[in-house]
């Protein structure tokens, strides 16, 4: 292929589908790009891959020099906090050079309050190398990893395409071998109690739907009996076991409803009791502690509370209520122990850690909040495998502090710093500030904002003047997920150029409990885009960013974000980068044989009822590209995998090829490919550090930030 061929944009074969639905006709050009095995797929894959390569190629330079910054804040050789867990310290290490993690544990000794130690004359062995894993392997991902109580065997999954199609395998610790056992399509997984009974949940083979429970136990060679099917396609399986190990329970539910079963872990063929049928839009967790149920559930409040229950009598009507916060604060989740109980709830937004005491009847007792010293952050509970701790285990993280590991000690109620993530190449968090915002959207709905920037690059608005920094922001907005706010070391490449960066936690998202996920969900989803419309135009008013120098980001959903807002107010933006972006909303929601499509219709509305289609169609991306202002298209890259599962591959290539036909201004419309990977781009740290070199590149170039004409090509 020639250059000035290659400089050409692909264009797509336009072959129009026409379905009627509901009075309206939804034309599809590209609707044969659904053929994953066509020749012609492939070469225009191949060809969208060449333009991309042929326009970026005047970037090569800086994507190496970003490569090479972000590596040098990167500590390459490294090794976690061990975590305690019956005798053992595990942990996770990884090696300069090697892209891959190495699970490997050591022994441990107890000091005389009961702590678990490193053993100084106790060799390492390793668990899982998955170096080792992925050798002739273009992807490699492990789904999870479990040692049996008796912690002489390993079960872990492994996914080698990127699909998230993951085989389960068994392994004997002392020997380092793979044993026969095996299972495909796997999903969870936990260890019965006599270490020779393994749970697993399989998915379906067309859907991906978690929907069937098996038992097996080691070496046997009969088909696995199932346990459990569940048949209602919104409801997903999950299995796993109690803190204490004295249960195994298995959960199913959707995006709105859930319940639980049990069976004793020291019985694995006894039959799963059910601890209170499910009820339409009510969900419940459940943990047990001394005979009895402590359950996390929303069913009396959006904000969720906890309740107990005794084992002999789960059901409903014998809850009783074990804490209940304040109308405005969201109770997110609970860690049970012997003698105390951790609640994790959100205040304005932010995380907040409350450790309770557990008196000897099991309610609760006095209670030390966990303090953080920044306006914006993320807390979370860390790894606690052990039940009878007097330490719990927190990770702490901020926009401007790298991640640090913490044990609160219960009894002193004090935290001691184990370690924070070692930031190399000159790093001074000094030279940084953080902010917290909150942003008025039209419908008055307050939103929060966290920013950061570095100090003496940050040139905001002063006497009339507009800011001059350009503005980067990233939203997600669906699913109830709260946006985490967090360091990065890739992200210093941008902030030491002066970007200012923004997440903005719009409706949709989990920030603010249940109420902020109902409020930009279903037939309220535009919330979503115009609180993100919103968010820019406030913080571009009060100089966080010119006006003519705003970037913004997302992907999967946030994809469909990018797609909404672009179409709405183009002009409003430079950049765009969308990764594996859900813009084709009605011909993927209307067909039900896609992976995760019925399950969805409890977040994005079921189309085949008429009112939630019209609602649908008048935000989906695709479908509206001809109301867009063909002149005012920002410049884009849009970023997908042959192999995603959860957002197939064909939706961001049609959107591309769509949006290609009908622009006229001269901005660049790029589409890359990544053929060996899914969902989550390239599996290797290497080669997941140069696709976001690869991003920036793209984003400093066409901001202006850095003039490639003047860079040497070729590295």
């Amino acid at each position: 292929m020639q250059q000035s061929e290659i400089l050409t944009p692909p264009v797509a074969r336009r072959q129009p589908v026409v379905t009627s639905v509901h009075g309206h006709s939804l034309q599809d050009d590209y609707a044969w790009m659904r053929d994953k095995e066509s020749p012609e797929l492939l070469a225009h894959l191949a060809a969208e891959n060449a333009y991309t390569a042929a326009v970026m190629q005047p970037t090569e330079s800086l994507q190496a020099t970003l490569y090479a910054e972000m590596l040098s804040h990167i500590k390459e050789t490294d090794e976690s906090v061990p975590t305690p867990d019956r005798g053992w310290l595990y942990s996770t290490r990884t090696v300069q050079g090697s892209q891959y993690p190495i699970h490997c544990r050591r022994r441990g000794i107890r000091d005389a309050s009961g702590v678990l130690l490193p053993d100084p004359t106790a060799e390492e062995k390793i668990l899982l190398d998955v170096n080792r894993l992925a050798e002739g392997q273009a992807f490699m991902a492990v789904g999870g990893i479990s040692v049996s109580p008796d912690t002489r065997l390993l079960a872990y999954s492994t996914d080698n395409t990127g699909f998230g199609q993951y085989t389960l395998h068994i392994r004997d610790l002392a020997t380092g071998l793979d044993l026969s056992d095996t299972a495909q399509r796997v999903g969870s997984f936990t260890w019965a109690g006599d270490s020779t009974t393994l749970f697993y949940t399989t998915e379906d083979e067309v859907t991906k739907r978690q929907d069937k429970c098996f038992r097996h136990t080691l070496g046997s060679n009969t088909i696995d009996p199932l346990v459990f099917h569940e048949t209602d396609e919104r409801f997903n399986l999950g299995v796993g076991s109690t803190r204490d190990d004295k249960y195994i329970l298995l959960e199913s539910g959707s995006h709105t409803t859930s319940e639980v079963r049990f069976l004793p872990a020291h019985a694995p063929t006894s039959a799963f009791t059910l601890i209170a049928p499910r009820i339409d839009d009510q969900e419940y967790y459940a943990d047990h502690r001394e005979g009895v149920f402590y359950i996390r559930t929303n069913d009396a409040t959006r904000n969720f509370r906890m309740v107990t229950t005794r084992v002999e009598s789960p059901a409903r009507e014998s809850w009783t209520e074990f804490y209940r916060g304040a109308p405005d604060i969201p109770l997110e989740d609970f860690d049970l122990f012997q003698t105390f109980c951790v609640l994790t709830e959100r205040k304005a937004g932010l995380p907040i850690l409350s450790v309770y005491d557990l008196l000897p009847d099991g309610a609760l007792g006095e209670y030390r909040e966990i303090a953080f010293p920044e306006p914006t952050y993320t807390a979370s509970a860390g790894a606690n495998h052990e039940f009878r701790s007097t330490h719990f285990r927190y990770s702490y993280t901020s926009l401007v502090a790298p991640p640090s590991v913490y044990d609160y000690d219960v009894q002193q109620g004090t935290s001691h710093l184990l370690k924070q993530q070692e930031v190399p190449g000159g790093f001074d968090k000094s030279r940084y500030a953080s902010e917290r915002l909150w942003v008025e959207a039209q419908d008055g709905a307050m939103i929060p904002v966290s920013l950061v920037y570095r100090r003496d690059k940050f040139r905001p608005t002063r006497d009339n003047e507009t800011g001059e920094n350009p503005l980067y922001l990233y939203g997600y907005g669906s699913y109830g997920f709260a946006l985490p706010v967090g360091f990065s070391p890739t992200r210093l490449a941008l902030l030491d150029r002066g970007v200012v960066i923004a997440y903005a936690h719009i409706r949709g998202g989990g920030e603010l409990g249940d109420a902020w996920h109902d409020a930009g969900k279903m037939m309220r989803k535009q919330n979503t885009f115009q609180d993100f419309i919103d968010v820019v135009e406030h913080l571009v008013q009060e100089g966080y960013g010119a006006a003519d120098r705003v970037a913004i980001e997302g992907g999967s959903a946030g994809g469909l974000l990018m797609g909404a807002v672009v179409n709405m107010r183009p002009e409003l933006f430079r950049v765009v980068l969308s990764h594996v972006p859900f813009v084709d909303v009605m011909n993927t929601m209307l067909d039900a044989s896609l992976p995760l499509t019925v399950a969805e219709y409890e977040e994005w509305g079921n189309p085949n009822l008429a009112d939630d289609f019209h609602y649908m169609l008048h935000y989906s991306p695709y479908e509206n590209l001809e109301k867009l202002n063909r002149d005012a298209v920002p410049a884009m890259l849009v970023k997908t995998s042959l192999n995603d599962s959860q957002v197939m591959y064909w939706e961001p290539v049609k959107y591309v090829a769509r949006l290609r036909s009908l622009k006229r201004n001269a901005t660049p419309l790029l589409l890359h490919i990544n053929m060996e990977a899914g969902h989550g781009g390239a599996s290797g740290r290497y080669d997941y550090l140069k696709e976001i070199a690869f991003d920036y590149a793209f984003l400093l170039r066409e901001l202006g930030v850095e003039d490639c004409s003047k860079l040497p090509v070729g590295v």
